[in-house]
């Protein structure tokens, strides 16, 4: 089949679609517009009762980090860091200290 012969079929297939009046696209692009709109305004209400909620559970938590006991220490400090001699990169925690 040659280029010139599928664009003739092309334009025979669009000749048989029913295209849409202009009242029908207006009225058309109209519910979608308001459709998209109904959904944003719908998710943007469940989200915001899900933040608020889970900012309210969180108030509920214990606000400082140092209250919750760690085995692991998470200074830099205690972290030692070192090359050897082929250039690979050795990060080994230093011992701890009681």
């Amino acid at each position: 089949m040659s280029l010139l012969q599928y664009i003739k079929d092309t334009r025979g297939e669009l000749r048989h679609v029913a295209w849409p009046t202009r009242m029908q696209t207006i009225i058309y692009t109209a519910i979608v517009i308001l459709l998209s709109l109904f959904f944003a305004a719908y998710l943007g209400l469940f989200d915001y009762i899900f933040a608020t909620g889970l900012g309210r559970a969180l108030q509920f938590l214990p606000q400082n980090p140092s209250t919750i006991e760690s085995p692991i220490s998470t200074s830099t400090e205690d972290i030692v860091i070192g090359v050897d001699s082929t250039s690979t990169l050795q990060i080994t925690p230093a011992p701890l200290s009681e």
